[in-house]
């Protein structure tokens, strides 16, 4: 008890001693020091929970889900295009995800500061309650974070949640021209043949980068798949979204009510193109059975060369597609080793189908990946700059499959040797990688 002569001077001590508990408290207390923050500023960018340092555990899957089960954190990326941002790629159920934390690690100090999150679902869910979404969090002033954790909430043990590495952080000279995004490879894939067919020509068009997001595949592509990684061309994404979600091989939910559409393909072609922005002058996004056929040009870069020159500040190209039946053959080069291989000789198929005008053609596309903010499979969403539409008479899409016009007679399809250009180079490459895996 503090002994007061006067009522003023005990006023004075009393507050004194209130006041002094209270900070000592605060002090002490790291979530009550959040909660004060959060009320007397709650659109603070930053906050800092004093007296934790950086830590946590490394993620170590492709696919990491956070706690509440409702997010899917893919990979994290510095993006200072606009203003310095963490954009992590990742899948979020389109409803029940409210709010999100980013948790930085900052250097040089090693202290957390947490920034609240924007949650920007993809607009292309096509009626599936999980999406693509871009978790997006500005970056606290005089920090240069190099992992990033994320969270619920602003509070927390640190030590609790997994942490990822910030891609992208170092600009670099481009190591190589053209990068290819596959996504994804499910159903036990074994297209064997045109898969090393494929590959063959986009090597020959000017690819040096395949990056392939696996789910599964046969044991024979498995080891077509390593002889490529061997040599440096494939880079393999593992994907095991069917570990986390209920998936649908088709593309739109009326079709198939799960969780979400086409193995997460637009967030693996995401994820892909944020993964190659430095390292990449282009990245090209399509799949395994489609070869993008320049008419006009002997490869890719003297095309894309010649369309940039025509279309200055484009940032998406756009090629239409075009179905070369599998069930229409033209047996001029029939190799009889290829006759064991599992797949589909592309050489013997060189009869496309016509448009049909009242459908629409989906197009794939040829980005540069540092003008991409967000893409779905046939369109780009947001970039900066525009997308133009490259005419049949440049490029298209040699896409060898099943018909989409079975009915149609053979007189009505279009002979297109365009492919017959590349055969002498194409026939050896593929004997090659044959005898090296599969005979």
């Amino acid at each position: 008890m503090i002994p007061c002569g006067k009522k003023r001077i005990c006023a004075v001590a009393t507050f004194i001693l209130i006041f002094a508990t209270a900070l000592i408290s605060y002090w002490k207390d790291p979530q009550l020091q959040n909660n004060i923050a959060r009320k007397i500023f709650p659109q603070a960018t930053t906050a800092s929970p004093v007296g934790q340092l950086c830590r946590g555990k490394p993620a170590q899957d492709v696919i990491t889900p956070l706690t509440d089960n409702r997010t899917f954190i893919i990979s994290p990326y510095f993006d200072n295009r606009e203003n310095k941002v963490t954009r992590v790629i990742g899948i979020v159920h389109h409803e029940d995800v409210k709010e999100l934390f980013c948790w930085f690690c900052c250097q040089p100090d090693g202290k957390i500061y947490v920034s609240k999150a924007t949650i920007d679902v993809h607009s292309d869910r096509f009626g599936f309650p999980y999406g693509a979404a871009d978790i997006v969090c500005l970056e606290p002033e005089n920090c240069d974070p190099t992992h990033v954790s994320i969270h619920q909430s602003p509070l927390g043990n640190i030590d609790q949640l997994p942490s990822f590495e910030i891609k992208n952080r170092k600009a670099e000279p481009f190591p190589v021209d053209f990068t290819v995004c596959i996504s994804a490879m499910f159903g036990q894939y074994n297209n064997v043949l045109q898969f090393i067919q494929s590959m063959e020509m986009y090597k020959i068009l000017g690819v040096q980068k395949v990056v392939i997001y696996k789910n599964n595949c046969s044991h024979l592509m498995e080891k077509v798949l390593r002889l490529y990684m061997e040599e440096g061309t494939v880079e393999i994404i593992p994907w095991p979204i069917n570990s986390h979600l209920s998936v649908s091989s088709k593309w739109h939910y009326s079709m198939d009510g799960k969780d979400i559409g086409y193995y997460g393909q637009i967030t693996a072609l995401n994820d892909c193109i944020y993964r190659n922005m430095q390292r990449s002058r282009f990245v090209v996004l399509t799949d395994a059975d489609e070869i993008i056929l320049p008419l006009k040009h002997p490869d890719w870069k003297t095309m894309m060369s010649s369309l940039q020159e025509q279309n200055p500040g484009t940032a998406v190209f756009l090629f239409e597609n075009h179905i070369f039946p599998e069930t229409v053959s033209t047996p001029m080069f029939n190799i009889s080793a290829w006759n064991t291989v599992p797949g589909v000789n592309i050489l013997n198929h060189v009869h496309r189908e016509p448009d049909r005008k009242e459908v629409f053609n989906p197009r794939k596309m040829i980005v540069d990946p540092r003008k991409v903010i967000q893409t779905s499979v046939h369109s780009v969403l947001h970039a900066y700059g525009n997308s133009v539409h490259v005419p049949i008479d440049v490029a298209l899409i040699y896409h060898c499959r099943k018909p989409l016009q079975a009915k149609l007679p053979r007189e009505s399809l279009i002979r297109d040797t365009t492919l017959w250009r590349y055969n002498s180079s194409l026939i050896m490459n593929v004997n090659r990688v044959l005898y090296q895996t599969v005979l």
